[in-house]
């Protein structure tokens, strides 16, 4: 089982990393609409939302939602997700054998693939391309 959920993950963290890198520095604070996040703020969410899932998902903490401050430009952002995927691998190992908590590792794939998919849209607003689906 570790292994199958190491290989969703790093698919996961590989496309989402795509995605979060097809963004050209300038326009990470695009916003499609006024009252939506920008990419950034998007991309942001995704990090923190994978903490904080894995913490109550996963490892079943009462986890008060409390962002941090949003990650500065693109270059810190991009390390901010590739932090949270590396904390996330390193809770595989911890649960590979409780079903809750494998349960809870799709929920927090489940809300990346979400928040992604309206990356790739902020993408073609832009006239971008997204890069290709993997999986």
């Amino acid at each position: 089982m570790k292994k199958q959920l190491l290989a969703k993950l790093e698919n996961s963290k590989t496309y989402t990393l795509a995605v979060a890198n097809g963004m050209p520095s300038a326009h990470y604070d695009f916003k499609p609409t006024a009252d939506v996040w920008s990419f950034r703020e998007l991309m942001h969410h995704i990090g923190y939302g994978i903490y904080w899932f894995k913490g109550t998902l996963i490892q079943k903490e009462d986890v008060a939602w409390e962002p941090p401050a949003v990650t500065a430009d693109k270059d810190a952002t991009i390390a901010w997700l590739e932090e949270a995927f590396v904390v996330l691998e390193n809770t595989v190992d911890k649960m590979a054998k409780d079903e809750e908590s494998i349960v809870g590792f799709f929920g927090v794939v489940d809300h990346i693939t979400h928040h992604r998919g309206q990356a790739t849209t902020y993408l073609r607003c832009k006239g971008i391309t997204p890069p290709e689906y993997i999986f």
